[in-house]
């Protein structure tokens, strides 16, 4: 059985695809998958069970990338088509069955699910090698006293004050936590490095990975903090989707639709005029941290 599965360009809707990805595996556990997706979001599926082959591609005016798509898939003949891209491009290769996003209410994991429709929706999953572990356990290697942050996003309007990052990390730490260190997690290049910086700047004890890692590696060393609190981001789904205590943290973006899914996550919300994360208090998200921790 031959599966093409389309998938976001985006890595924290990739990351909330592939709950339905392991559930087909798992009902086709002979099934041979193709993944197509964005370069930014490709190294979610790296170590991927059951992936025959990754198709990369990147956005092109006029939606001249699905062209690009078509020619690498229209040759093969699938016995299903998954596109959570709502795209023409599963009516335009050979299919025994299509199953395509309609846009819906709800978490977008359930809108994902219903694409088949499975129910409850399946969490989300991370995939990481060995190599990635052992990189996890080199780099962080007393387990269960680590606290991830997560102090970036793609625009200014979903990032919480630094100073207020540094002030939960030092409740839980004096409160729950003694003797734990933070982890700063950032993704590549310079505006990633900027927003991360105020953070580092204020914890000197901090280690940096800002930037220093594939997304595998960063789904193992997300899967050794004792809790990861993070803006609404990539990273902030795939620590919720290793299994580890997520805090995400919203203002503007919509909580329903994104609020991360795993074994146990929270969700702290800024209440401010047009969701200003700054009106978001430590005293609120401590408050969310805390329960995370107790019920872990």
């Amino acid at each position: 059985m031959r599966i093409l599965f389309v998938t976001s360009s985006r890595i924290g809707d990739a990351v909330l695809s592939t709950g339905l990805l392991d559930h087909l595996m798992r009902r086709y556990p002979d099934a041979r998958f193709t993944v197509a997706c964005g370069p930014v979001a490709a190294g979610l599926f790296a170590h991927m069970p059951q992936l025959e082959r990754l198709i990369v591609f990147d956005k092109r005016r006029y939606g001249r990338h699905w062209l690009g798509l078509w020619a690498k898939t229209v040759l093969t003949g699938w016995d299903l088509v998954v596109d959570i891209r709502a795209s023409a491009l599963a009516w335009l290769v050979p299919a025994g069955r299509r199953a395509i996003m309609r846009k819906s209410p709800g978490h977008k994991i359930a809108q994902i699910a219903a694409i088949l429709p499975v129910t409850p929706p399946p969490l989300p999953v991370t995939w990481t090698s060995a190599a990635d572990r052992a990189c996890a356990v080199q780099l962080l290697p007393d387990d269960g006293r680590w606290i991830g942050l997560g102090p970036t996003a793609n625009w200014s309007g979903k990032v919480w004050p630094a100073e207020n990052f540094v002030a939960l990390f030092k409740v839980l730490r004096d409160e729950l936590l003694p003797g734990a260190r933070p982890v700063i997690f950032a993704g590549p290049g310079a505006h990633e490095r900027a927003g991360a910086q105020a953070v580092l700047d204020r914890l000197p004890d901090a280690v940096d990975l800002c930037g220093k890692l594939t997304l595998s590696e960063a789904a193992a060393c997300l899967g050794r903090m004792r809790i990861f609190i993070g803006n609404d981001s990539g990273l902030m789904h795939i620590a919720a989707a290793t299994g580890v205590p997520t805090l995400g943290l919203f203002g503007p973006t919509l909580v329903a639709e994104y609020a991360p899914a795993g074994r146990l996550v929270a969700v702290a919300v800024a209440v401010g005029s047009a969701g200003d994360m700054a009106s978001l208090s430590v005293a609120e998200a401590a408050v969310a941290a805390r329960q995370l921790l107790r019920a872990d």
